[in-house]
């Protein structure tokens, strides 16, 4: 099983910088090679394959709270699934993954939702698609500062408040208050009981 992230930058066209696709592309770097593992095409379209389905939605929320660091925002299905195609370029590849999160991307404008999954089980699906909109509440009004701690906290797991506030420069108290802020510790519960699940769906 493997995972797809297809997604857009919202409003793109009413944005007066047009740097914004290489931030878009430095967001994505991370993510491994161009355009075997992620692909941005279209101007403002990009796709990413996470290997490990178990991160994908840790994943989708790094991406969205760099773009929300740089005021930039975008709508993002997960489609998770098989592989059965593996192209040169990503949006070449096909199989469940990819059909599953292309078709619910095209379906995210009408559903007024940012962030979406499916995995082809339909209470899985309703179960955690509840919680991501429940999440996106907040999420989706991340202030600059909120998501540049979000962004930096998943990057560095391992570094407490003090260290996080080192690298934003800022003291320990303005890190809990921006941690409280952004809700990180839902984030955290909720990609938690989300890996439970996809565990389950992928085990033998």
């Amino acid at each position: 099983m493997t995972s797809v992230i297809t997604g857009d930058i919202i409003d793109s066209r009413k944005q007066k910088e047009t740097n914004w696709v290489e931030g878009l592309k430095k967001i994505l770097s991370p993510f491994g090679e161009t355009p075997s593992q992620w692909e941005v095409y279209r101007g403002d379209e990009f796709q990413i394959e996470i290997k490990n389905p178990e991160d994908a939605l840790w994943s989708a929320i790094l991406i969205k709270a760099h773009l929300r660091a740089i005021k930039l925002d975008a709508r993002m299905s997960i489609g998770f699934g098989d592989k059965t195609h593996d192209a040169e370029k990503l949006s070449e590849s096909y199989g469940g993954a990819f059909i599953n999160s292309g078709e619910l991307f095209e379906t995210l404008k009408k559903q007024k939702v940012t962030l979406a999954l499916r995995t082809g089980d339909a209470l899985t699906d309703e179960r955690l698609n509840l919680m991501l909109q429940l999440a996106l509440t907040f999420m989706d009004n991340w202030l600059v500062q909120s998501a540049e701690f979000v962004a930096l906290a998943i990057e560095n797991p391992a570094l407490s408040q003090e260290e996080l506030g080192q690298k934003l420069g800022i003291n320990q108290a303005a890190v809990s208050r921006r941690q409280k802020r952004a809700q990180f510790d839902l984030i955290i519960s909720l990609d938690r009981y989300f890996r439970t699940q996809i565990k389950q769906l992928t085990a033998p």
